[in-house]
C-alpha cells in the first residue's frame, strides 16, 4: 500500500474524486447492510422498525431514511447481551482482540475486533499518521495508554505498518517517558494535548530538563479537543521546540478517522473507504447538503467495511466546522476541526461556550497563567446562570488585576459574563489523558 516517496500511505483511497468515492461507498454500504440484517439482532431490529429494507437504499442520500444509532443504545445492548452486545455482528470465537471506550460520559462499552477488523484498523490509522509526517526511521514515543485504550494497540500496529520505530511506552510513568525520548532519541511524541503539557512542565519543573532539547520535532496529539485550537497548539509548539498536528476519532468507530497534513488546515477524512460520513443539524438530526465551503454540525458516521460492532449512523455528539474546498496537499477529504462535544457545551443566556474555547482565552494570558483552568457548573446543564465560573492557575509572573483582564477577555470573546478565581500553580490537577474541564456540582 505505502509506496517509498510517497506524500500518501494510500494514494487511491486519499486522492480519490468525489463521484469515486460516492460509488465505491455506495457498493460497500449495501454490502454491509445485507451482512447487518442477516448477522446483527440489534441492527436488524432497527431496520425493521423503521420499515426499511437494505434494497431501499439506492443512493448515500437514503441514509438519511435510516434510524440513529444512540450511545445509550449500545450500553443497553451490552446489558442485556453481555460481553459485547445483540449489534455485534461476529461470534465471540472470531474475535482476536477487545478494547474499550473511556466511559468520560457514561459507563464504558466494549469493542471487538476480528482479525480483519484490527486490519483495517492498522492501515486506516497509518495513513493519518503518514499525512502528519510520520516516516519510516521515525521513532516514535507513545505517551498513550497501552490497556483496553483504543489508542494503544491499535496504534502501535499502524506505527509499524509504517515502518516506523514503535517505543511502546505508555502512560503510567511520566519520568520514564522523559527518560525514554531523550535515551532513545525519540522524534515522535503522541499523546493528548493536556499530557504534552503535563510532560514538559514535569520535565521543566521537576527533572531540571527543557523539553525542546529532547529532540522531539513533531507532537501528534488527540483524543480530547485542545490541538487544533491556537493558543493550546502554540503552547505545546513552545514546549517542545515541535510541530504540533491533531488527530480525530472515537472508539466506537476506529481510532482515528480524521487527521492534518502538513497544511494544517483542518483534520482531512482519511477513511472513506471505511467509513460514510454525514453531517447533521444536532437539534433536528437532519442532514445538511455537503455543497458549502463551511459547514457546522454534528458528525454521524456508517461503518461500510466492519465485521464486529458495527455502527449504522452512529451520532458522535462531536461538532465539528467542515471545509469542502481543496487542499494543497492533494487529498480530497473534507477537513473537520473538532470544537467539541454537544455533551459538553455550554449555555448561558442563549450563548452558546465550549469549554476548550475558554481555555484557549486563558492560554492566551500566558506566562501570567499556565492555562489550566476548571469551570464549575452547578447541576447538570447544559443551561448555566451566569457568570460562568472560571477557576484559573496563576503562573509565577502574574501581574496586576489578572482575573479582571481574563474576565474582559472571556466577555470580549465568547460574549458572556465570568468570574475568574485564581488560584497558585500546581492546585489544578493534571491528567496522563483527557483534561477534565468542566467540574459539575450536582446536588
Amino acid at each position: 500500500m505505502r509506496q517509498p516517496g510517497s506524500a500518501y500511505f494510500n494514494a487511491a483511497v486519499e486522492t480519490m474524486s468525489a463521484d469515486e468515492t460516492a460509488a465505491m461507498q455506495l457498493s460497500k454500504l449495501r454490502r454491509q447492510l445485507d451482512y447487518l440484517k442477516a448477522n446483527s439482532p440489534f441492527h436488524a431490529a432497527k431496520l425493521a422498525e423503521a420499515g426499511a429494507e437494505p434494497g431501499d437504499i439506492r443512493s448515500l442520500a437514503d441514509l438519511a431514511r435510516l434510524p440513529f444509532t444512540e450511545k445509550a443504545e449500545l450500553r443497553e445492548s451490552q446489558r442485556r447481551d453481555p460481553p459485547l452486545g445483540s449489534h455485534a455482528a461476529a461470534p465471540m470465537q472470531d474475535v482476536v482482540r477487545v478494547h474499550a471506550s473511556s466511559g468520560t460520559t457514561g459507563t464504558p462499552s466494549f469493542i471487538g475486533l476480528t482479525a480483519y477488523d484490527a486490519g483495517r484498523w492498522a492501515e486506516c490509522i497509518a495513513r493519518s499518521y503518514w499525512a502528519q509526517g510520520l516516516r519510516p526511521g521515525s521513532v516514535f514515543a507513545m505517551g498513550l495508554s497501552i490497556g483496553f485504550f483504543v489508542g494503544g494497540l491499535p496504534v502501535a500496529a499502524a506505527v509499524e505498518a509504517v515502518g516506523a520505530t514503535l517505543l511502546p511506552i505508555g502512560t503510567g510513568a511520566s519520568d520514564r517517558l522523559i527518560a525514554s525520548i531523550r535515551s532513545m532519541k525519540a522524534d515522535v511524541l503522541a499523546t493528548t494535548p493536556s499530557y504534552a503539557l503535563y510532560l514538559a512542565e514535569l520535565a521543566r519543573e521537576d527533572m531540571g530538563v527543557d523539553p525542546a532539547a529532547l529532540g522531539i520535532r513533531r507532537v501528534m496529539v488527540g483524543a480530547e479537543p485542545g490541538g487544533g485550537v491556537p493558543a493550546i497548539r502554540a503552547q505545546i509548539e513552545e514546549s517542545w521546540g515541535a510541530r504540533c498536528t491533531e488527530a480525530i476519532g472515537i472508539a466506537d468507530l476506529i481510532t482515528i478517522h480524521s487527521a492534518e497534513c502538513e497544511a494544517r488546515d483542518g483534520c482531512h477524512f482519511m477513511v472513506p473507504d471505511y467509513l460514510v460520513m454525514e453531517i447533521v443539524d444536532p437539534e433536528t438530526g437532519a442532514v445538511m447538503p455537503p455543497d458549502r465551503p463551511e459547514i457546522e454540525g454534528e458528525l454521524v458516521f456508517t461503518h461500510i467495511d466492519r465485521e464486529c460492532n458495527p455502527m449504522l449512523r452512529f451520532r458522535t455528539r462531536d461538532r465539528v466546522i467542515v471545509k469542502t474546498g481543496p487542499c494543497a496537499c492533494g487529498r480530497t477529504g473534507p477537513r473537520l476541526r473538532c470544537i467539541g462535544r454537544t455533551d459538553d457545551m455550554l449555555i448561558l443566556r442563549g450563548v452558546n461556550v465550549w469549554p476548550s474555547a475558554v481555555r484557549d482565552v486563558v492560554a492566551g494570558f500566558r506566562p501570567e497563567a499556565t492555562g489550566e483552568i476548571l469551570i464549575r457548573v452547578d447541576g447538570e446543564g447544559p443551561k448555566v446562570d451566569p457568570p460562568l465560573r472560571v477557576r484559573v492557575e496563576a503562573g509565577s509572573d502574574a501581574g496586576d488585576g489578572l482575573a479582571a483582564r481574563i474576565e474582559q477577555a472571556i466577555r470580549a470573546r465568547l460574549i458572556v459574563q465570568a468570574r475568574v478565581e485564581l488560584v497558585p500553580r500546581g492546585v489544578l490537577p493534571r491528567t496522563e489523558m483527557k483534561a477534565k474541564l468542566v467540574e459539575r456540582n450536582i446536588s
